[in-house]
């Protein structure tokens, strides 16, 4: 499976309501997004597994689109995901590499410190850092504070040629800037999960990429 991290959809029920998220996915794959992560911080571990499994499901023909699962390592394997996300105050990321080999694993970093504890992880520990908040954004409001444009680009640029995504309060009319700084892709959750049309919401952020 070949990570593509352009366009990187995270997941949040709530604001894909009354939708399904298996529905709004699949909109937005066919708008351009490509990659998914499942993130349900509310969700039991049973109905997280669920979740994934259907988003799974509905991607069945789409093995270019690589499926992730935030925090939840148990979950990721037995649904043999393609990869697990994990956060700063998650699994350490370390042990996750331990207990999956081969899965894509993915780190959020938010600040230089955090950065620099990354890079000092054993080859090939991390595939991607997720950077971020960029902006601030009420999906996470327990994150650190927000980089800004000029924050991003020197993470970015001290990222010791891992792959690097954006997230928080990334919108179409931000897309370039945040392009601008070297990323390699964008996360984004409420510009598509609360659009009301989560396909063409995809195929703006993309065109605002190019």
């Amino acid at each position: 499976m070949r990570f593509d991290p352009t366009l990187y959809l995270v997941t949040d029920t709530a604001l894909c309501a009354p939708r399904s998220v298996p529905e709004v996915v699949a909109a937005a794959v066919a708008g351009g997004v490509t990659a998914v992560q499942v993130r349900d911080k509310t969700a039991s571990r049973r109905e997280l597994l669920a979740l994934t499994r259907s988003v799974q499901a509905v991607l069945a023909d789409r093995r270019d689109v690589a499926v992730v699962v935030d925090d939840a390592l148990d979950v990721a394997l037995l649904a043999g995901a393609d990869g697990v996300h994990v956060g700063q105050s998650d699994l350490p990321v370390t042990d996750v590499r331990a207990l999956a080999p081969r899965l894509h694993l993915g780190l959020s970093v938010g600040a230089p410190d955090e950065l620099a504890a990354a890079l000092a992880l054993p080859a090939g520990t991390v595939d991607l850092l997720g950077l971020g908040p960029v902006w601030a954004t009420p999906t996470k409001p327990e994150a650190t504070a927000a980089l800004g444009p000029e924050g991003l680009a020197e993470l970015v640029r001290g990222a010791g040629g891992l792959t690097t995504v954006a997230i928080g309060g990334i919108h179409a009319d931000r897309a370039a800037a945040v392009a601008a700084t070297g990323v390699d892709g964008i996360c984004v959750v409420s510009d598509i999960c609360a659009a009301a049309d989560p396909r063409a919401a995809a195929a703006a952020l993309r065109k605002a990429l190019r």
